[in-house]
């Protein structure tokens, strides 16, 4: 590794053990210097190529050019090594939707050298308290609309006090903008290292214990160099929009990576419906979206009161597309759907195909610059047509936060995401289903056991057990069998008013996304002999 630029070591710290890395492979794509600053990269090179007066980012606010980008990203990066105090290294945990100040932040936060910790939008103040104390994050910035989690979280965990909060024109002490009339000059960017870590982007895995993926300034510009440039292919008049949330890493890269890296420009929206979402390319001429397979199954229908004649690509990813959908969405779109499998310890895909290279019932080949096998347990090559265990490996790969898991995830120098696929002859990659207890709903990750035990917390449940069900909107919804204890159905007025107070009890404790839809009450849940759950009875049903 390169000499680190960072003054707090705890990232590099906390890599795993050079034994416990993938294999990482050489590409021609992602030959970079041994010095780089992602943000740098990304912002002021393509202001050097002459993209300064071009719009970088839109919303319904208005839209900025690159050269008003990069003063708000240096105003934002002064505040935090200046008034903040934050040096190279420390990290800064963000929380914001897609709104071009949560951009902003992003690129201020890596340009300063420190490692960016984004969050999603909707976690709960118990989900903060655990990234923060994983990550040992040393400063926040919140958008003031989601300020009441990080409240809650600050009266527990001293990681969470003296936030600033952006988007806030009160000229309050804790308001960002507040410091930003004392700031008119340029920012000298870190001198980091390609390999100094730049963010840590959280998964919550299969047991909700956090997981925090490690990735190098190198890797956030190897991702738009793979994916981008060989499938999906932007130009700098591409303007991309979508719904995939910055925090992860699938919106993070086609929600301000991808088009930046090209000199393109992003259409930053929240709140966002299919009905939205179709007004909204329709408005800004948007050529380019990204969303989950149910948004796609949702907007087929609506597209003929749309004109949507500027929109040339789509790509889906989040969740396996089912083949039903992409016809779907041909027909109503006459676009061929771009469909990907990446992950966040990979940052991004790395499986994918497009236009006439797409064949129908399979996620594509693999993405130039990466390989990827079909094994069994011991890690033997499967032959063609048979299923097993995708391994991936490339120039990208998993780097855990202090976490034992990395030998799980990584083995004999390949990455295992944790699903099963079959690769036919032609070398086409087939998605079978999940090899873990993930639940996988419009795109969310959701683990199971991290649902089961917000309900074991609530006085009502003696035992339960939660699992993913098909559904042909959300490709799978979360299910959750449940043993209350005696007299609770009746005390609460039968088992549909019971099931309410549980699903209002999991939204108000962990993200609202991840509650039961479905809630089945049973005398009894099926265990082994040594009373482990035997969840996949309860899949079987």
């Amino acid at each position: 590794m390169h000499r680190s630029a960072h003054l707090d070591t705890f990232a590099r710290d906390h890599l795993p053990s050079r034994a416990q890395w993938p294999e990482f492979l050489a590409s021609p794509d992602t030959r970079y210097p041994p010095r780089m600053n992602a943000a740098v990269e990304l912002l002021d090179a393509m202001i050097e190529r002459g993209h300064g007066d071009s719009i970088a980012l839109i919303n319904d606010d208005g839209r900025c050019t690159w050269r008003e980008l990069a003063a708000q990203v240096d105003r934002i990066a002064h505040v935090l090594t200046g008034p903040m105090g934050l040096v190279p290294g420390n990290r800064v945990l963000l929380r914001g939707g897609n709104h071009p100040m949560m951009a902003a932040c992003w690129l201020a936060t890596v340009k300063a050298g420190l490692v960016a910790v984004a969050t999603m939008p909707l976690l709960r103040a118990a989900e903060l308290i655990q990234i923060a104390d994983k990550a040992q994050v040393n400063a926040v910035l919140c958008d003031l609309k989601l300020r009441a989690e990080i409240d809650v979280g600050a009266g527990q965990c001293e990681r969470l006090r003296g936030a600033l909060f952006f988007n806030d024109g009160s000229g309050a002490a804790d308001a960002l903008e507040s410091h930003f009339p004392r700031i008119d000059a340029p920012y000298m960017a870190c001198n980091t290292a390609s390999d100094d870590v730049a963010l840590i982007a959280f998964t919550s895995g299969t047991t909700g214990q956090p997981k925090g993926t490690m990735h190098f300034h190198r890797d956030v510009i190897a991702m738009c160099d793979l994916f981008p440039r060989h499938v999906l292919k932007p130009v700098a008049t591409d303007i991309f929009c979508g719904t995939p949330p910055l925090a992860f890493t699938f919106g993070l890269g086609g929600m301000l990576c991808f088009p930046m890296r090209v000199g393109a420009a992003t259409l930053l929206l929240e709140g966002l419906t299919p009905e939205k979402l179709l007004a909204a390319i329709e408005r800004h001429r948007a050529t380019v979206v990204f969303t989950a397979p149910t948004f796609y199954r949702q907007m087929a229908p609506l597209l003929g009161r749309f004109d949507l004649k500027s929109l040339r690509a789509s790509v889906s990813a989040g969740e396996a597309l089912p083949d039903a959908t992409r016809q779907l969405w041909r027909e109503a779109s006459g676009l061929e759907m771009i469909d990907g499998i990446g992950s966040t310890e990979m940052i991004h895909i790395f499986i994918s195909s497009a236009g006439a290279e797409v064949r129908p019932g399979a996620i594509g080949k693999v993405v130039p610059g990466y390989e990827a096998r079909i094994v069994d347990e011991h890690m033997n090559t499967l032959p063609p047509n048979t299923v097993g265990k995708l391994a991936v490996r490339g120039p990208t790969g998993c780097r855990y936060l202090a976490d034992s898991r990395q030998s799980q995830y990584v083995r004999d120098g390949w990455n295992l995401p944790g699903d099963t696929f079959m690769v036919d002859e032609d070398g086409y990659f087939h998605y079978q289903a999940r090899s873990d207890d993930m639940i996988i709903s419009a795109g969310y990750n959701i683990a199971g056991p991290e649902v089961e035990a917000v309900l074991m917390a609530h006085e009502t449940v003696a035992e339960c057990g939660v699992v993913g069900v098909p559904d042909a909107e959300r490709g799978q919804i979360v299910r959750a069998y449940v043993v209350a204890r005696p007299g609770m159905i009746a005390r609460h007025g039968g088992e549909p008013a019971l099931a309410k107070v549980l699903q209002d009890y999991v939204k108000a404790t962990i993200a609202p996304y991840k509650y039961p839809r479905s809630v089945v009450f049973r005398e009894s849940l099926p265990r082994t002999e040594t009373g482990k759950l035997q969840r996949f009875r309860l899949r079987q049903e």
